[in-house]
């Protein structure tokens, strides 16, 4: 029998992250910049920009949690599966690009090609939308490194669902 997206739980099997107080500090990251946050960024921005983040690092909590979350804030799926190629598509915008490239830029740490990846959002973005922009990709690397570090892979059984606030 094959399981579906759905059935897909997580368990860590390197440390519990509440050993630390850590967890609760990135649990705050969260609230702020996560998924469930409240920014002025357009919300279909910041969402791609999280799954973009989940692509390149790769992390499969934060990949199936985000692709959930997209899919629930009325992302199409067809756009959600052109992510991964967005430099060749044409659903997204010239902003949204902009932002896709920087997020590439700060998660990757391009020291070289960083100044033109900021001054290209300025084109397309205020102060505050690009300080936003940064902490969503900031708050995702870091949850992206705390999965990896904690070790949570996915199981078929009926272990925890992906529900944490995370980036």
């Amino acid at each position: 029998m094959h399981s579906g997206p759905e059935d897909v739980h997580f368990e860590n099997v390197r440390f519990d992250p509440d050993l630390t107080p850590f967890h609760e500090l990135a649990k705050r990251m969260a609230a702020e910049f996560g998924y469930t946050a409240e920014l002025s960024l357009d919300a279909r921005l910041a969402e791609l920009l999280r799954l973009r983040v989940a692509q390149l690092n790769p992390c499969p909590y934060c990949l199936v949690l985000h692709t959930r979350a997209a899919t629930r804030s009325g992302i199409p799926a067809d756009v959600i599966a052109q992510l991964g190629g967005w430099r060749e598509s044409s659903v997204f915008s010239p902003a949204e690009k902009a932002a896709l490239d920087y997020c590439e830029g700060l998660t990757r740490y391009d020291v070289v090609g960083f100044a033109g990846l900021h001054d290209e959002l300025g084109a397309h973005f205020d102060e505050l939308e690009i300080a936003e922009i940064a902490a969503v990709i900031i708050n995702m690397n870091v949850w992206t490194r705390l999965k990896l570090a904690q070790g949570a892979v996915a199981t078929a059984d009926s272990g925890p669902r992906p529900s944490e606030p995370t980036g």
